[in-house]
C-alpha cells in the first residue's frame, strides 16, 4: 500500500526525448512510489507511449535521467527485468502457443516453478480466458487478445506495472475486473504507471495524474486526480 513519503521506485528527472528532429517529450519529471499509481493522460500523440517505453528501459532519454530503485534504468539488467511487468505492445504473444501455454511460459520464465499451474489457472479465470485455454491467439477476439496480454503481465512477479491503455478493446465487465485487480496489486505494494483515455479507470485506480500536451507536462508536473479533472 502506498505510504506518503515513501522513496520513489521509479523516477524520471527532467526527461526529454526526440525522434530525429521531432521532439516528443520535454522537461518531464515523475516520481512513483510503491503502492501508488500515476495515470498519464492527454490526446493521442502527446508522448504517453514514449514515456512508458522510457520507463521500461526500451528507449533511452535524450535528456535527463530515468532511475529505477535509485539506479539508472537498464532493460538488459536481469534484476530490473524481473521486477518490471508491462503491457506496451498490442501483439506481444507467441502465435504458435495456446493461451494457456503462453501464460505458463511467462510464469515459468519468471520463476514461479511449482506454483505456476495454480497461478496460471487463477490468471485465466480472472481474465475470462479459462474456456479459451487451448485456443491459439489468432482465434481470439481483439478484447480477448488484450486480456491475454494482461493475464501474462499479472501472472508473473513484479514491483512495477507499466500499462499502455490497458482498457482498450475491453468490455465493461473486463474493465471493472481490471480496475479491481490494479487496486488489489497497489494494496500489495505494486507501483503502477499507466496511460489511459478512460476517466473512470483513472479515477478508480490513480492517485495522481500527469497531463501531457505535445510532450510537455501541463502546469509542470503531477496533480491529484480530483484537482486535475477528467482525462483529456
Amino acid at each position: 500500500m502506498h505510504k506518503t513519503g515513501a522513496a520513489a521506485l521509479l523516477r524520471l528527472e527532467d526527461v526529454g526525448h526526440r525522434y530525429g528532429d521531432r521532439e516528443v517529450l520535454r522537461s518531464v519529471s515523475l516520481h512513483l512510489e510503491p503502492g501508488a499509481c500515476v495515470a498519464l493522460v492527454g490526446h493521442n500523440g502527446c508522448g504517453k507511449s514514449t514515456l512508458l517505453r522510457l520507463a521500461a528501459g526500451r528507449e533511452t532519454a535524450v535528456e535527463g535521467e530515468v532511475l529505477f530503485d535509485g539506479a539508472p534504468l537498464r532493460e538488459d539488467d536481469p534484476a530490473t527485468r524481473a521486477r518490471i511487468s508491462s503491457v506496451l505492445d498490442p501483439a506481444a504473444y507467441y502465435p504458435d502457443l495456446t493461451v494457456r501455454e503462453h501464460v505458463v511460459f511467462v510464469a515459468l520464465a519468471h520463476g514461479l516453478g511449482a506454483a505456476a499451474d495454480d497461478a496460471v489457472d487463477q490468471a485465466l479465470a480472472d481474465h475470462h480466458l479459462t474456456d479459451h485455454a487451448t485456443a491459439l491467439p489468432a482465434s481470439l477476439s481483439s478484447g480477448q487478445s488484450q486480456l491475454l496480454l494482461l493475464a501474462s503481465a499479472f501472472v508473473r512477479p513484479h514491483d512495477l506495472l507499466l500499462l499502455d491503455e490497458p482498457e482498450q478493446r475491453l468490455d465493461s465487465r473486463a474493465r471493472a475486473g481490471l480496475a479491481d485487480r490494479l487496486v488489489s496489486h497497489k494494496e500489495r505494494g505494486t507501483a503502477v504507471l499507466m496511460a489511459t483515455h478512460n476517466a473512470q479507470l483513472a479515477e478508480q485506480v490513480a492517485d495522481r495524474v500527469l497531463v501531457l500536451e505535445s510532450g510537455v507536462p501541463v502546469d509542470g508536473g503531477e496533480h491529484d486526480w480530483a484537482e486535475a479533472g477528467r482525462a483529456r
